[in-house]
Formats: C-alpha cells, structure tokens, sequence
C-alpha cells in the first residue's frame, strides 16, 4: 500500500491520541487496551494520520466542519464510521486487526480512500439439530459493536475528499463553500423528522435551562410482588410461582420421548426419568452453582479427604450425564413437523424452546409488577455449538452467544420480561432493531404510565425519546452522535481538549442533549432532566507531579443514569458454572439453564421483598439457594415439608 512519508500519529476511534490507557494515566500497553475494550486482537481498531494533518487540528477553531472515516466498503462496517470533532477534513487511514504481530494486511479501496483489511473472517454457524441459519453480514457487525445500521447513518461521502486531494485547488474550494454554507444557517431536517438550525448555540452549564414536565406515575398494578402475603412460606414455593411444578412433568415426558429415540437408534434401552428425577436434576444444577469443582465428575470423587457427598446421595454420575445429553424442551413429533418448514414463513425458529419459554415469559410478569425506574439490557447465552441466532456480545465476552433483551427493574434487578433475538432476518427493517426491541418490551398498557426508562446507547434515539413521551414512558441515556436526530449545530459545542467537567447543552422540543467532559467526552438525550442542577462529582486531577481529588460540575442525567444503572444487579446466574464445566451442545439446552437462572434469580428477589414487607428478616441468596436445593431432593426429614423463611440467614 502506498502511503506518503511519515511521521504518523496513532489515534482511538474518537481522534484523540493514543499515549495512555483509555481512562487512567497509565502508558498505553496494547495488551492493556485489549482488557480494557474486552475485544479480541482481530476486533481492535485504530486510525493514523500523518503528523502534520494532526498538528494542525489544534489550531482550528470551533466552527469548523466535523471529521468522518470514510474508508470502508460498504459490506463491512466499522465500529467508529463516523466520528465527530470540531476539527477540518483529515485523511486517515483505519487499521482493523492492528496488533504487534499483524501480518501484511490485504489492501481495499473504497470511496476514494485508501484502507488496509485485516485478516479475520466473519464464521457463519450452522447446527442441523438447531435452528434456521442466517447470515446477518454487515447489519449485525454495526449490532455486535452497540450500533443500528439504521439510525447510525454515515454522511454521504462526497462532502469529504481523498488524502491526495486535500492541499488541492478543488478542495480549497470544496470546504469554502461548505463553510459558507455553515454560516448562512438554515434549517436542517434529519431523516426522522427533527429540525436542526445550523446557527443554533450548545449553552453552557452557567445558562439557566427550564425545568421540563415530569409525568404522574401511575402504574396499573402497585409496584412489587403480586402475591398474597400468606401464600408462599418456602423457598421452593416462590421458585414454583416461577417455575411451576407441571414443567418438571412436562420437560422429563419430553426427554423421555426424545431419549428413547435417541438410544434406539444406538441399539440401547432408554430409563425413563420421573418428575421426582427432573427436580433432583435441577436441585444438583443449582449446587453446582454454588461448590465449584474443576470438572463435572469432581462431584461424584469418591476420594477419601475430597470428596462431596451431596451428589452421590441424590443422583448417580452416569444417571446425571445422560440427562444433560438428552435434556429436551419440546414434543419430537411436533419438532419434525417444523424441520419440514425450514425456509417458509411457517417455521418456528423457537420451537424447541416454545414451552418452557412462553410460561417462564408470563410467570415472571404476572408475579411482579416493576417500580418507577426499569431498564433494557442485554444478556448472552453462550452453547458450545454453533447456530444460526448466534452472537457476540463485544463488552462481555469475545465468545459468540445467543443474545437475549430483558426490561429489568432498576430497584431490585427482577427480569420482568425478556425475548431472544432471533436475527435480522426475523425483525422488522422500519425503524431499526433498537427502536424496536423497546417498543416491543416496553408494554405501556401492561406497566401504566410515568415510567423512567434508562438505556444504553445501542437503544437512544431522538425518535424512539420522543414515541415513548407519547406512550407516556420518560427515558434517558448515553446517545451516538452519529445517530441520526443528534444536534448538528457546531456554535459553543464542546472543545476536545476541554477541561474535565465541562459541560454543553442544547434542548430541542421535550428532548435535552448534553455533552460533558469527563476523562473522554459523554453525550446524553433525556426527556425528563434538567441541565444542570449544581451536581458535583469527585475525579483525581493532576498538578504538577501530584493528583488530588477535586470537584467537578455533572449533568444531572450523567448522575442519574450512572446511580440506575450500577443498582441494576447483573442477576448472577447461580447456574452459569455447571455450563461452564459441561458446555450443552444444543443450543435448546443452553436456554434451560438460561431460564433456570432467570427463574431461580427472580424468586428470590421476591422472597427478598415479601419477608421484608412481613418484617421479617429474609434469607440471604446462599441461605435461600441452599434451603431451595433441600425441598427440590426431598433430602432427610423435609419429604414433604416446606423450609421455613425463618431459617437462619447466617453465611
């Protein structure tokens, strides 16, 4: 690739240049960046620029035009396609890939630029005892990195020249008719339907900003458990509000059926398991969850000095194993019925999940009602085998998954509703996966009205803000400014190399944008904070040789946001150990366990709330994990008899 003399600079994906790690004043080490970003080397990008463009970006002023990557072909995107600075055009080269060891890339040109391709290959899965596959290509690669290809849309690309072009006649003339055109003002529509005036100001946090409107919260249900007082007295009874006792029936009839198939077909004999095996089943998952062994037979050690009896006295090894492989969620007959619809409407990518997935669905919203404050996240399923609803959850883990959307209470972490996602083949293309995930779990005629939404910014949009005041749903939350409705105007707009704290704002309609510098620069959209209100927030500033701790102004959205989103408990999955020391290879057994978690996380929040309110002291999770496993196996003298709430919360 040819590429003029240097020197280069090294830059991140917002420009900024690359001499510490991200967030702290340590150098910056590339195997550093890598834990810090939780990507793999092959995800990693950073952008160079010739040293001399770089320089110059200092010496610009406020007003100038904003900076945009081009350099990619339309059938990949990357993770940063375009990137806002108050800064001129600056050519730049992006560097997908880019680690110490990288090999010689493959060179590709697109929109008159010039960009280096790294090495990886996107996997397309393929299970045929699984699910229809789909190959979601360049969408779900904007999906995988937190953007929706459709409100995330790069500027056309011939407002911006090539690098050869830049110093040139033409490109002199090129950005002086876009600066006029920048000064004469005007009216902006973006292409949802919001007006932006080029000349309209950014205000400061000194600017006194009006208080907006605040909804009356009215929830069509009094917020918390659903229950009555009286009507659960054991752990196993709220998990069974959850998880009701027929599916234990349910699910061994379906395994039974599957299994004896499956063990015909290798000349062998199929032990039929009952109810009372599939709860045991379910009661050693759970255990496992809590006493990690290094592998699954570890349990059933028959070592002198290491070995835990629990597992033994409940089912054997060999009874316990069979089960995992042959676990199964749905009828056989009606399963080979849906093979035969594979590439027709009619077929159910869910359908082997279908059961146990719609009562778990309904349980937990019919048992709970949430509080003012909900939220949407994101959850991943990770099965050893590969299919077609896989993906990649970049700020958790470089392994491919299954991603799961849950609205989940911000006061108490329950999952009141959740969905898989089941591809962009399967959603609809109007207004974008993230508009549409909200709407669909955000069901206002079920919560009522005055509800605060906080989301992340894979879901924040001026469109799907302002639908949801309709709804009468308030919402707040990081936003892309890229995306499409974000406030285009430059006058007063935060400076780069702004001091921390910082902060600008600008409020269109019921919509407020603010931007605030912290250790990088954080833009928020909320319909229901005020600007400013005198916040402060302790950050170490360095002087001289020394960092000392200060106060800094923060947005009043910055403070809210970040207080509703640490109290959501990421529902530690009691189960997740056993999937890690025996990975399912069907994808349908991978969201059992899935289920199980949400069941088992779900019933004892409500447990949690429902002591509390009796005044009484509740259980801690290990307490009430450990009295759920004794009534689940029946073990000693509780055969039949509930374990108390009353039981000591010690430990």
């Amino acid at each position: 690739m040819d590429m003029p003399e240097g020197p280069y600079v090294l830059l991140y994906h917002d420009c900024s240049e690359v001499v510490y790690v991200p967030g702290s004043e340590r150098p910056f080490k590339l195997s550093e960046y890598k834990k810090e970003v939780g990507k793999p080397y092959a995800r990693i990008t950073f952008f160079i620029c010739l040293e001399k463009h770089y320089k110059r970006v200092d010496d610009t002023s406020d007003s100038d035009s904003e900076i945009v990557i081009t350099t990619r072909s339309t059938a990949k995107f990357n993770q940063a396609d375009t990137l806002r600075k108050l800064v001129p055009v600056v050519p730049a080269v992006a560097v997908e890939g880019f680690h110490a060891s990288a090999s010689v890339p493959k060179k590709n040109t697109t929109n008159n630029a010039d960009c280096i391709v790294g090495s990886d290959e996107e996997l397309d899965f393929c299970d045929q005892d699984s699910v229809a596959s789909s190959v979601d290509s360049s969408a779900e690669d904007m999906f995988i990195d937190d953007m929706d290809p459709i409100l995330d849309r790069r500027p056309s690309s011939d407002l911006y020249l090539p690098e050869e072009d830049y110093d040139s006649k033409d490109a002199l003339q090129h950005r002086k008719r876009l600066c006029l055109s920048s000064a004469e003002g005007g009216d902006r529509k973006s292409e949802n339907g919001f007006y932006w005036t080029e000349t309209e100001k950014w205000q400061s946090s000194d600017e006194a900003d009006v208080e907006p409107p605040l909804l009356v919260f009215t929830p069509n249900q009094n917020p918390g458990p659903q229950i009555l007082p009286n009507r659960c007295s054991s752990a196993l009874q709220f998990f069974q509000l959850l998880f009701p006792k027929s599916m234990f029936q349910t699910i061994a009839g379906y395994t039974n059926s599957y299994a004896a198939k499956y063990e015909e077909r290798k000349g062998k004999l199929w032990n039929f398991i009952s109810q009372s095996d599939m709860k045991s089943y379910v009661a050693l998952v759970i255990y496992m969850g809590m006493f990690r062994c290094s592998s699954l037979s570890d349990y059933w050690s028959e070592s002198q000095h290491f070995s835990l009896s629990f597992p033994a006295k409940i089912m054997s090894y060999r009874k316990f194993l069979s089960i995992s492989i042959v676990l199964h969620l749905s009828e056989s007959r009606e399963d080979e019925k849906n093979i035969l619809k594979k590439g027709t409407a009619g077929y159910e990518r869910l359908g082997k999940i279908q059961p146990l997935y719609q009562v778990i669905r309904e349980s937990c919203k019919s048992y709970f009602h949430p509080f003012q404050n909900i939220t949407i996240v994101e959850r991943m399923v990770k099965p050893q085998a590969g299919t077609g609803l896989k993906q990649s959850l970049k700020s958790r883990s470089p392994n491919m998954g299954f991603k799961l959307f849950a609205l989940t209470d911000c006061t108490c972490g329950y999952t009141w509703d959740f969905f898989v996602y089941e591809g962009k083949s399967c959603a609809s293309r109007s207004e974008g996966l993230s508009y549409e995930t909200v709407m669909a779990l955000v069901d206002e005629n079920m919560l009522g009205s005055g509800y605060k939404l906080f989301v992340d910014k894979f879901y924040t949009s001026p469109t799907l803000f302002t639908d949801l005041l309709d709804k009468k749903v308030l919402a707040c939350g990081p936003v892309w400014p890229n995306r499409t409705g974000y406030p285009k105007s430059v006058k007063n707009k935060l400076l780069s190399n702004a001091p921390r704290g910082t902060m600008r704002w600008i409020r269109q309609d019921k919509l407020l944008f603010v931007e605030w510098k912290d250790s990088r620069e954080v833009q928020m959209c909320s319909s229901f904070h005020k600007a400013y209100e005198g916040d402060t927030v302790q950050r170490k500033v360095r002087q001289d040789a020394h960092r000392t701790l200060e106060e800094i102004p923060v947005p009043a959205v910055v403070l809210d946001y970040s207080k509703n989103m640490e109290a959501v408990d990421s529902s530690d999955c009691v189960t997740e150990h056993f999937r890690a020391i025996h990975k399912p290879k069907k994808w349908y057994q991978c969201m059992f366990y899935h289920f199980l978690d949400i069941a088992v996380e779900n019933a004892f929040i409500m447990q949690e709330l429902v002591t509390k309110e009796n005044g009484k002291k509740p259980l801690t999770r290990k307490a009430f994990l450990q009295a759920l496993i004794l009534e689940l196996t029946d073990i000693d003298s509780l055969d039949s008899a509930a374990v108390p709430l009353s039981l000591s919360s010690s430990g």
